[in-house]
């Protein structure tokens, strides 16, 4: 596999090979900081220190699993104690939405740019946990085994947390579309 090559050549002192794990990876490192912290600015410092940290650490990774698993792992944990240190938690549930579920038939009938919008304004608004589990799970399409792994959250946790984030998301969604359309 080339990402063994790139790994190897990093363990053996080559720095300009991990320009290759920051092209595959920067994306989704970024998506995952995003659906945590809620912010472009801090996603990006966050994603910034979890590349230096996987630099930094390269020669720990075991193989015992995939390294897209143990990168997003890291990006988890710096995002964690990013919100840790700012204290900053957003929570939104779907019983204080107080609104109708989602119209699947009026959501389907606008664009798909706009659907892609409002799906991220929704990852947005849910709370990190809950806004995680959904990313890794439908936009990564990680196993909820690997979901456990990333996260370090148990199997019935991750369960837990995306059919709460389901839920939490058809509400957010009927209320974007109720207030927007």
């Amino acid at each position: 596999m080339v990402e063994e090559i790139y790994i190897k050549k990093i363990c053996e002192g080559n720095a300009d090979a991990f320009k290759y794990i920051i092209t595959t990876y920067k994306d989704m490192a970024f998506s995952i900081a995003s659906s945590i912290l809620k912010d472009q600015f801090s996603a990006e410092e966050v994603v910034q220190c979890a590349f230096i940290k996987a630099y930094k650490n390269i020669k720990t990774f075991k193989h015992n699993s995939k390294f897209s698993t143990w990168f997003y792992r890291i990006v988890v944990n710096e995002a964690f104690m990013y919100l840790k240190k700012k204290k900053k938690y957003i929570n939104i549930t779907y019983e204080e939405l107080d609104t109708e579920v989602l119209d699947e038939d009026q959501f389907n009938a606008i664009k798909q740019e706009e659907q892609n919008l409002l799906i991220q304004e929704g990852l947005n608004r849910l709370n990190a946990n809950e806004s995680l589990a959904l990313r890794l799970f439908y936009l990564d399409e990680q196993h909820i085994k690997e979901i456990v792994v990333i996260t370090g959250w148990s199997e019935s946790n991750v369960k837990t947390l995306l059919h709460r984030g389901r839920k939490n998301m058809l509400a957010i969604l009927g209320h974007l579309m109720k207030t927007n359309f």
